[in-house]
């Protein structure tokens, strides 16, 4: 083979890969949906994906490593959501930090429910083990962000943060649109202790 028709033959192999890896995430996701992740066997998603066992371990670890690949994507998609949707509340002039954590919650919370079969299997308990730490580092790093958001208010953020996390539940296991947005007025009137007071005693 010449070099200029190696060089054209590099995209189509690359593309080829990049077609084996992605049917084979969507193979891992109607697997793990159907079966749960312990019930679920790499044969069943090469099966699934029309592939071979050789061509799954090319591009991943194992059964774990798929299931892992599915959260960080389904988290990456989520995190685009809520910043932009805090981008947009900001570029319309939206200043008070509990209203721009609505709107990314909000963001957040549709996300969940358009891609619900997929989040619901996050929060089912049947994962790889160890997904439990990855699931509690992810909301310690989800915390760090409203600190800064709430600047450094910790009982508020705690709060925010810990009854988004149970409405996040809830509305995945319910589907319930309306509980969403019931939860996020609530969540959306929680002031700081200080503020609270301050306006009390005013």
């Amino acid at each position: 083979m010449s070099e200029v028709e190696n060089v054209a033959a590099q995209p189509r192999t690359s593309e080829r890969g990049a077609a084996t890896r992605s049917s084979l995430l969507a193979a891992a996701r109607e697997v793990f949906v159907s079966n749960g992740f312990a019930e679920a066997g790499v044969t069943d998603v090469v099966a699934r994906a029309d592939a071979s066992v050789g061509s799954l371990y090319h591009h991943f670890s194992g059964k774990a490593d798929l299931y892992l690949t599915l959260f960080e994507e389904f988290q990456a998609r989520q995190t685009q959501r809520t910043k932009q949707a805090a981008r947009l509340a900001r570029a319309a002039g939206e200043s008070d930090p509990m209203r721009v954590f609505i709107s990314a919650a909000r963001a957040y919370l549709d996300g969940c429910l358009e891609e619900r079969e997929l989040a619901d299997l996050f929060l089912r308990g049947d994962g790889p083990p160890g997904f439990d730490v990855v699931m509690r580092d992810r909301l310690r790093k989800w915390a760090q962000l409203n600190a800064a958001l709430f600047e450094d208010e910790g009982a508020l953020v705690v709060v925010v943060t810990g009854a988004l996390a149970a409405a996040v539940s809830e509305v995945v296991r319910t589907g319930d649109r309306g509980l969403a947005e019931e939860v996020l007025a609530i969540i959306g009137q929680i002031r700081p202790a200080t503020s609270a007071t301050a306006s009390s005693n005013g």
